[in-house]
């Protein structure tokens, strides 16, 4: 460094001190630091602005690029999620006239078996009838038999 910091005490010295030449030696420190921050920040600007300048651009462009390639993966994101969306829709009716056509054939099906229980539940109804009459008919020719009987 130049030789402003000769005239810089020490800061490692043996003997303790007073809180008054901490702080002058703090400030010191400092100005020291500020000093030598200028003089490195300075001599760079000054000697390679250009350099500098490039870099910024340079950092600029990469921002914007990074920012471009989002937004197109953005716009993609979204051009795929539309896509998916519809895929799906378009499924969803398909599975859904499917379902649709199954329930068809089905009720058709178990319409034409409801009918035909019907059908068997009447005749079940009307052998029941049927046999109620031969029974009764049964009892009454018992009842005849067991008079008849009786009277001779």
């Amino acid at each position: 460094m130049d030789s402003s910091l000769e005239n810089v005490p020490s800061t490692s010295q043996s003997t303790p001190k007073d809180d008054t030449q901490m702080s002058e030696d703090a400030g010191l420190n400092l100005s020291i630091e500020k000093s030598s921050n200028i003089t490195f920040c300075e001599a760079p600007e000054k000697k390679g602005s250009l350099g500098m300048e490039d870099i910024r651009h340079q950092g600029q462009e990469l921002v914007e690029n990074i920012n471009r390639s989002r937004n197109a993966d953005q716009t993609f994101m979204d051009d795929y999620q539309e896509k998916f969306v519809e895929k799906v829709t378009e499924m969803c009716q398909r599975m859904k006239g499917h379902m649709y056509m199954v329930y068809e054939q089905n009720s058709d099906e178990m319409q034409v078996r409801l009918q035909e229980l019907s059908k068997v539940l009447e005749n079940c109804s009307r052998l029941q009838n049927e046999l109620l009459e031969a029974s009764q008919a049964l009892a009454r020719l018992r009842e005849d038999l067991t008079t008849s009987h009786k009277s001779e």
